[in-house]
């Protein structure tokens, strides 16, 4: 018996990458899966294709599991709805959320198309507001429930030509940390996976040079989606583990990420003017200031 067993998962973005590792394990443990997937490339758009959804639901069933598919986008709240009332309806129940559903439009902030910037939040923050938003009320009725969200380093500790993204995934981080804030007493927790893994996504970042060409070496060899699955996974099965926080796996490594919190505090009880904060308050805070570094700067070491 998995430690999924008698537990309907909804996973959006299930047709590929991450997803689909994680469709695959919640079966293997025991889950019923709804496999969710608009089936559009990599850099998203309106080319729907109920395919890989269908492909991976049927794998599963195949390997003895239960698995229907879904081919909406999770930006249409109607189709997230459509999912929640299918799971309802083939398995008797839903018990957890998993949204690592997504898509890439890179480049530089400065050069940054609009349409670029809102279909990247649209599919990733507006999504995950969906998902969410949709399940909620039926997680609070049953008193439990489990949202595993997916963000990026890119956010969490930053990136070049990716503020779209960044920005998208560091509201996911705020939406889970109110979902677990606000759930708490019904039963829901939430929790947030920075994952990195070779996929669809990051083939589509540009090679420049030789430094980011070995990186892609590493990520094809040594970080692989199915290192992901095992985390989301526990997180869903164990809940009472944590809620609202932030956690990363990269190859055989996991990571819980602390979250903002004061780490310096300058007092002034005559009051702050904008003379006595830069010749006092700023210069006792400089030793304490967070560095512009990127996820390649900090992760700058092989994967073990």
């Amino acid at each position: 018996m998995g430690v999924l067993q008698d537990k309907v998962v909804l996973i959006t973005g299930g047709g590929n990458g991450i997803g689909m590792e994680c469709a695959k394990l919640a079966a293997k443990e025991g889950a019923a899966v709804v496999v969710n997937d608009f089936g559009s490339g990599p850099r998203g758009g309106a080319e729907g294709d109920a395919t890989p959804a269908e492909n991976v639901a049927r794998a599963i069933r195949d390997a003895g599991g239960r698995a229907i598919a879904h081919a909406g986008s999770v930006t249409d709240y109607g189709a997230v709805e459509d999912m929640v009332q299918q799971a309802l309806k083939a398995f008797g129940g839903l018990h957890i959320v998993m949204n690592p559903a997504g898509f890439l439009r890179d480049g530089m902030f400065h050069r940054m198309e609009t349409p670029d910037w809102t279909e990247v939040v649209d599919v990733h923050l507006q999504g995950a507001f969906n998902v969410a938003h949709a399940t909620v009320n039926h997680f609070r009725e049953q008193g439990e429930g489990a949202y595993v969200f997916f963000t990026s380093t890119s956010g969490v500790i930053g990136a070049m030509g990716q503020a779209n993204y960044a920005a998208a995934k560091m509201g996911v981080c705020g939406l889970s940390r109110s979902l677990a804030i606000e759930g708490a007493k019904k039963g829901i927790h939430s929790n947030v996976i920075a994952p990195f893994a070779w996929s669809r996504l990051v083939a589509t970042i540009p090679v420049k040079d030789e430094a980011s060409a070995q990186r892609v070496a590493r990520a094809q060899t040594k970080l692989r989606a199915e290192q992901i699955a095992p985390l989301a996974v526990a997180l869903a099965a164990k809940p009472e583990f944590c809620s609202g926080q932030i956690l990363g796996a990269r190859g055989n490594e996991v990571f819980l990420f602390s979250q903002p919190r004061p780490i310096k505090t300058a007092i002034n009880l005559s009051g702050w003017t904008v003379e006595s904060l830069a010749e006092s308050a700023f210069p006792a805070m400089r030793g304490a200031l967070t560095p512009l570094e990127t996820s390649p700067d900090l992760f700058n070491y092989d994967p073990v």
